[in-house]
């Protein structure tokens, strides 16, 4: 079903992994949708090509969201494209996991200015240039909810994201929605990479369905927050996570 045709879609760091299974979802239900990148212009042209040879309609928009300018010029490029944004998707983010002890200054700051200021940024430019009764899903983790030894900074980062969703859902008016999305442990390279097997395992002992997440799972709930169904849904968070937590 093609519950998202009409609508224009912006998904920050949609060249790989969770954000291309987004990115590519959207599009299948009918969304025009903007593949932002930072760095891999390669993987981001790969997604709006597949998309494309679905039928889809997608550009592929470079932009680091850790600087305002260059937020700005997404917004407009992608509005000058479209003619509008309807929905905006936090995805981009890094995670850094280190002991407190060993977190350099370079670590915090970079971990902030992607999931923090890139939140922030993205926030400030919609409050202007999201089109009337729009949605915004930012990206938190659900390592929020578990007290894991390294993820200090980390968590520390999507927990500020948490309360800028809740804030600026009660901000923002003109009917846009802001809700957070929690997902748990995921099966993309970034993720599964250098881990050996038995902490795969472990993790996916921790839900009853005994598996890790797919990115399609975390896309099918991207998929309705952006629907017009969950305009009553707002300022939540919603783990995404098999019931890890």
């Amino acid at each position: 079903m093609k519950n998202l045709s009409e609508k224009v879609i912006l998904v920050t760091g949609a060249s790989k992994g969770i954000g291309a299974a987004i990115a590519k979802r959207l599009a299948e239900a009918g969304a025009k949708v903007i593949v932002n990148y930072a760095g891999s212009k390669a993987a981001a042209e790969d997604v709006v090509n597949n998309i494309k040879e679905n039928g889809g309609e997608a550009i592929a928009v470079q932009a680091d969201v850790s600087k305002a300018d260059q937020v700005k010029d997404l917004f407009d490029q992608s509005i000058q494209e479209f003619g509008r944004i309807d929905v905006l998707v936090n995805n981009a983010g890094i995670m850094i996991t280190k002991p407190l002890k060993d977190t350099t200054d370079e670590d915090f700051t970079r971990q902030f200015d992607i999931n923090v200021r890139g939140v922030f940024n993205t926030l400030r430019e919609a409050s202007a240039k999201l089109a009337d009764n729009g949605s915004i899903i930012n990206f938190s983790t659900t390592v929020n909810r578990l007290m894991l030894p390294t993820y200090g900074t980390y968590v520390a980062t999507k927990s500020a994201v948490e309360q800028l969703t809740r804030v600026f859902s009660k901000e923002v008016g003109r009917g846009i929605n802001v809700n957070s999305v929690s997902p748990g442990p995921t099966n993309t390279e970034l993720f599964v990479n250098g881990k050996p097997q038995q902490v795969i395992d472990h993790l996916a002992s921790l839900n009853p369905f005994g598996r890790i997440g797919e990115p399609s799972d975390i896309a099918e709930i991207v998929v309705f927050l952006a629907s017009d169904q969950a305009k009553w849904v707002n300022a939540q968070n919603i783990g995404v996570n098999g019931g890890m937590a």
